[in-house]
């Protein structure tokens, strides 16, 4: 988690995004659809997200509410 805090640090025009995603996530997230997430993402429920996968995600997530708007 450490790491990917520090590499979201590079990447400025996402803050805002990861700020809105975390209030979000703040009241969703179940253990299971975690495990479920990173089941479906590296193959493991105990996985951690890797940094840039994060960088990548918020990237989409900025795009989305954009084209949601």
């Amino acid at each position: 988690m450490v790491q990917s805090l520090a590499k979201l640090l590079a990447y400025p025009s996402l803050w805002m995004t990861a700020i809105r995603l975390g209030w979000r996530l703040k009241m969703l997230p179940d253990p299971a659809y975690l495990k479920f997430r990173m089941v479906t993402m590296y193959g493991d429920a105990e996985a951690q997200p890797r940094a840039d996968d994060l960088v990548t995600y918020l990237r989409w997530c900025r795009s989305w509410e954009r084209t949601t708007r």
